[in-house]
């Protein structure tokens, strides 16, 4: 069985790489880790340009509706070149919208973020993101025909530099009297919201604490068109989850060859470093860990793409897989460069660190570990 790339999806990967090696040099990461945002507009707008926005928007609103599969090897080049920037977030928000948006939603948000003028994220609970809960935690109210939102949301990723904020919110829609969660449009533009940027361990991530005073949205802006809000909030999450997966597994490429290149080069009692064993296995584990999580992130695409009804098992497995593997790549990595790769010069710790934010965004291995076995223990019932 040929579980290769399609030339045409090698083809997308290579030209994926050759533009980040381009635009996006380690000179540039650093630049951009050090910006408000992490990304320019320039940048944002030429990989815009080369579709990268709209690989899996309906092609009615200018995007190319490929699949997820399709996306996988350009997240993949992402994670390669460390790419700073709220592509992930807005990956994100676009599959959202495309699921619970009605007709005029998805035109309204989904063609300028095809066209790459618009950033979006989503707002979820804290403790959905990873979080303990805020101390003043973000509520809504009804009032008339509009929504009003008061209190806080911390680790919102890039809640700072995004257009558009996706609150999801428990309350009661417009019309009805039975709770749900709502789904809430707010530009952040909005008066009320303020936007604070959190310092994070991983500069190539940017999140932010939001603070709503009364913010409103109109009650005929919420995202309502799907009939489960909470499917269609999973399915998002599920895509992002994969193209996260996606961009681990690029770092753990990235690792993974500088490290052996590094044993190849490196001296020490006069011969290279890799000629000693106990290197040779660090770098053996690494790459069995690295083609590992290959493994199971192109078959949680696949499931994901072709809905599988154990495609959301197959993202758990994926997730907790990578994460784990991505952190141990790089500490083994880190293990064989010694002193070097803790240096700030070297690009070894930006990878690291990238990819110990990775490890818990999403949810960590132990919460996918839990959803792994919840859904085995549902489907032997």
């Amino acid at each position: 069985m040929d579980f290769d790339l399609t030339s045409a999806q090698k083809l997308l990967q290579r030209s994926a790489r050759d533009l980040l090696g381009r635009v996006c040099p380690p000179e540039r990461v650093r630049t951009l880790m050090d910006s408000a945002t992490g990304m320019e507009e320039s940048l944002w707008q030429e990989m815009a340009d080369q579709g990268w926005m709209g690989l899996l928007l309906p092609e009615a609103v200018g995007g190319l509706r490929l699949s997820l599969v399709d996306l996988i090897p350009v997240a993949e080049e992402m994670g390669r070149a460390c790419l700073p920037g709220p592509f992930l977030s807005t990956l994100w928000a676009a599959s959202l919208i495309e699921r619970a948006g009605t007709e005029g939603q998805q035109a309204q948000y989904l063609a300028p973020i095809a066209e790459g003028s618009l950033q979006a994220t989503i707002s979820l609970p804290e403790e959905e993101m990873g979080g303990e809960g805020a101390l003043a935690p973000l509520r809504v109210e009804r009032n008339g025909d509009r929504y009003r939102l008061s209190g806080t949301r911390g680790f919102v990723l890039d809640g700072g530099s995004a257009d558009l904020i996706i609150c999801v919110v428990e309350g009661v829609p417009i019309g009805e009297s039975a709770p749900s969660r709502l789904l809430l449009p707010v530009p952040r533009s909005s008066p009320g919201l303020t936007t604070t940027a959190l310092p994070m361990l991983d500069a190539t991530r940017k999140m932010a604490r939001l603070d709503f005073d009364g913010v409103e949205i109109a009650g005929a802006d919420a995202l309502a068109a799907a009939p489960d809000t909470e499917q269609a909030l999973g399915e998002a999450t599920d895509i992002a989850t994969v193209a996260l997966c996606a961009d681990l597994l690029g770092g753990m490429e990235w690792t993974l060859a500088a490290t052996v290149e590094y044993a190849r080069t490196r001296q020490q009692f006069g011969r290279p470093i890799g000629t000693y064993q106990a290197v040779q296995h660090q770098c053996a584990d690494m790459f069995l860990m690295t083609e590992s999580a290959r493994s199971a992130l192109y078959h949680s695409a696949w499931a994901v793409s072709v809905r599988d009804p154990q495609a959301r098992l197959a993202v758990s497995v994926a997730k907790a897989y990578c994460a784990e593997a991505a952190r141990e790549v790089g500490n083994r990595g880190i293990q064989v460069h010694g002193g070097i790769g803790f240096t700030w010069e070297h690009g070894l710790h930006l990878y690291y660190k990238r990819a110990k934010s990775g490890e818990v965004l999403f949810g960590d291995a132990t919460r996918h570990r839990d959803l792994i076995a919840a859904g085995l223990l549902d489907r032997r019932e």
